[in-house]
């Protein structure tokens, strides 16, 4: 498992510039999206999409998809749209996040979970979520989040 990056990094890169890090394989992804089976797919200025695909070990007792892949992937998405428009030295944390769960994404099926950014202020930052699937395009749950911004420590 990957090792939280330093502060030093954090006051050395953008949001925008760690998460192409990421995108290149020069940051270690987040130890979660390894274990959630999904991956950063593609990061721009408001906009940042994951690609993943929900496993067996990822559903409840009955078989069924836990909510909780499901938002995950959203919270990362969304927290990371908001990210790319931090400078050097600012960071972000979830605050509160809603989701609508609205289909039921089947095992192994590739879904993008992307986050867009409504607004990102000086202490907090707002953004949208949505999953849907890559082939089919469905619309599977919506979200939105606040996030804290903070300096980095």
């Amino acid at each position: 498992m990957a090792n939280p990056v330093s502060a030093d990094f954090l006051h050395s890169v953008s949001g925008l510039e760690h998460l192409r890090l990421m995108l290149t394989g020069d940051v270690a992804p987040s130890p979660i999206s390894q274990l959630l089976n999904y991956r950063l797919h593609s990061a721009e200025k408001g906009k940042v999409c994951f690609i993943g695909a929900p496993l067996k070990d990822h559903t409840n007792q009955i078989g069924i998809l836990h909510g909780g892949w499901y938002s995950t992937l959203l919270d990362s998405a969304m927290a990371c749209a908001i990210m790319s428009e931090l400078p050097a030295g600012r960071v972000q944390n979830t605050l509160e996040f809603k989701v609508n769960l609205l289909k039921t994404i089947p095992k192994g099926m590739q879904v993008a979970a992307t986050g867009t950014t409504l607004h990102v202020g000086r202490s907090t930052g707002v953004a949208t979520g949505e999953i849907r699937g890559v082939e089919n395009g469905i619309l599977y749950a919506s979200s939105s989040t606040t996030c804290l911004i903070l300096d980095a420590k």
